[in-house]
């Protein structure tokens, strides 16, 4: 961890930048992350990815086995500087990475003996699935999730749009989880690895100052 790297980069933003990332960094978490399935609408995968980022979420899975890379075509208004995108080809490989992170996998969807959000324990560390828009998610997730969890809905509507329903979660668990006793803040590694990535997204040359940085420490 080379400490001195970031104080180097700091020294070209400003002093209110510096703040603004220790602040939000304070109020980020893994202890929940979330997935897309092969989600077709590009704008529901930006939409998700700046709900992640509003929600304090520091990690979107996004997984493109159907439909290849296409996420690229369209960035989320700025949140992919500030939210580590994990692309994965196959949906197997994503969530055998997130098992061996001791995520637990839970499916959203209506069907299912699926638990109503406001029952759904907060104090375990939960990867959050959502499916195509039409479709919901594949078998491979509904036949290995650990979990299954659904909104409460009281019309004749039976599905929410991915980016919505993203956002009823998040705002649910995470408001719970910030009133629990649990340690789901991220670890001093995390949040050094973290400010220094935000650091160099904002500068437009940032290689360049690293290579000057580089090159001062040889001599």
């Amino acid at each position: 961890m080379d400490s001195q790297l970031l104080k180097y980069l700091q020294n070209h933003i400003t002093d209110r930048r510096q703040e603004l990332f220790k602040e939000v960094l304070a109020k980020r978490t893994r202890h929940f992350t979330v997935v897309t399935e092969d989600v077709y609408q590009l704008h529901n995968t930006s939409a998700v990815m700046r709900t992640c980022d509003v929600f304090g979420i520091q990690d979107l899975h996004v997984v493109e086995e159907k439909l290849g890379k296409r996420v690229d075509r369209e960035i989320a208004m700025g949140a992919q500087k500030w939210v580590s995108l994990n692309r994965y080809d196959s949906i197997a490989s994503c969530m055998e990475n997130l098992k061996s992170q001791d995520y637990q996998l839970i499916a959203t969807t209506p069907h299912n003996e699926s638990t109503i959000l406001h029952e759904f324990d907060v104090t375990k560390k939960s990867a959050f699935f959502f499916g195509k828009e039409r479709e919901g998610l594949s078998d491979t997730v509904l036949n290995n999730a650990d979990g299954y969890l659904k909104i409460p809905m009281y019309g004749f509507t039976e599905s929410l749009n991915i980016s919505v329903s993203a956002a009823i979660i998040l705002q649910d668990v995470v408001t719970r989880l910030k009133q629990s006793d649990i340690d789901w803040q991220l670890s001093k590694e995390e949040k050094y690895e973290i400010e220094l990535l935000w650091t160099k997204n904002t500068l437009k040359s940032s290689e360049e100052i690293i290579k000057r940085y580089q090159e001062q420490k040889k001599q």
